[in-house]
């Protein structure tokens, strides 16, 4: 059967067909307005390169209030432990006193129990006396007198040693109390450290690999250093006093040293290796201005300064710089963050001192640091 479709008024299409071209264009209409109003904000993000200095900010500054945070909780631990371990001792020799005293009380209870049978048995007098002088009173008195004397002296010695016995019981039992609670006070100090040392081997993870995506891009940014918050002994501005010279670390083992050999480097050793975590603050060793800075190869981030005399320093594996060319440092002025970026096998600074700005002149930089007094 043939299905017939009414005309439509203005010209033979049906209603429903001008009906949906009008609701699609109105939502074409819709989308477009939204499109128009969406795109400014997400044209307005900016993109991830520009939000890393913020980043690197941020984990620089965790970083270093994490290491604040775990040296305290070190120094809260290494006094905790000494503190129960002594008390627990403490505790031990006032129940091993306790015990001794214990075991006198019963002794002369048992010997002041003993002379009390004999005297009921007597009558008083010992059978030592029995023989040959039971006939003369004055001796039996004197004899029967110095038995009672015995028994109280027993008696006031059991009384001590049973006040005695009493007072160190309380003692004790407060050592005991005082040991656990300390105990208990070590075990939450260890908990504490480790979980502000796992915080801690988070953030320096987090530097480490902004440090290195820094050096795939080839341009490492200079960090904020007035976003650390150091202790009020410290000083990121530098030395302010006449000393000329000091460590370029503080906190440090010494690893790889001056001329050493092996498969990290194409010849020998050029420089003094210092072991310290990533973050750790990195000094300048005397007054100077800063002339080069490097963003990769074997040294990672690195940057040379130039001291009077013709000395020139360089700071190379580090996480972060503070610094940058042209800048004047004073000694012990915070010029970057320590790391594990170039060609390192783990967090260190690598330390040299030349005699030019350029790779190939280094010296001996312990010999050199001791010979400006300062021992490392």
């Amino acid at each position: 059967m043939r299905r017939f479709q009414r005309s439509a008024p203005d010209g033979g299409r049906p209603r429903g067909h001008h009906a949906g071209c009008r609701l699609r264009r109105d939502g074409c209409l819709v989308l477009c307005a939204l499109a128009v109003t969406v795109s400014p904000v997400l044209a307005s993000r900016p993109p991830d390169s520009y939000a890393a200095p913020g980043r690197l900010a941020r984990v620089t500054s965790e970083v270093y209030r994490l290491a604040r945070e775990e040296t305290l909780a070190k120094e809260r631990y290494a006094r905790a432990v000494p503190a129960a371990r002594e008390r627990r001792r403490e505790a031990d020799r006032l129940a091993e006193r306790l015990s001794g005293l214990r075991f006198v009380s019963g002794v002369l209870r048992e010997d002041a129990g003993a002379a009390a049978r004999a005297q009921y048995r007597t009558g008083g007098f010992t059978a030592r006396e029995s023989t040959g002088l039971l006939d003369d009173p004055l001796e039996l008195l004197s004899v029967q007198e110095d038995d009672t004397g015995r028994r109280e002296w027993l008696a006031r010695r059991v009384s001590e040693t049973d006040d005695r016995s009493r007072a160190l019981a309380d003692e004790a039992r407060a050592a005991a109390l005082s040991w656990r609670a300390l105990d208990r006070d070590a075990a939450s100090s260890r908990t504490s450290l480790d979980a502000v040392g796992n915080r801690l081997a988070e953030a320096r993870g987090r530097l480490d690999a902004l440090a290195a995506a820094d050096v795939a891009e080839g341009r490492c940014r200079i960090a904020d250093r007035d976003a650390l918050d150091p202790d009020a002994g410290d000083r990121p501005d530098g030395e302010p006093s006449r000393r000329a010279w000091t460590r370029p670390v503080l906190g440090y083992r010494l690893s790889a040293g001056f001329g050493g050999s092996g498969a990290n480097w194409s010849g020998t050793h050029t420089g003094q290796d210092f072991a310290v975590p990533t973050g750790t603050p990195v000094r300048s060793v005397g007054p100077g201005t800063v002339v080069a800075a490097g963003c990769g190869g074997p040294f990672g981030i690195s940057m040379v300064i130039r001291h009077p005399g013709g000395w020139y320093s360089q700071y190379a594996h580090l996480a972060a710089p503070f610094v940058g060319p042209g800048r004047v440092v004073r000694p012990g002025e915070w010029i970057g963050l320590s790391g594990t970026t170039g060609n390192s096998t783990g967090p260190h600074l690598h330390f040299e001192v030349r005699t030019s700005p350029e790779f190939g002149s280094a010296v001996d930089p312990v010999e050199w640091l001791r010979r400006r007094g300062v021992g490392v």
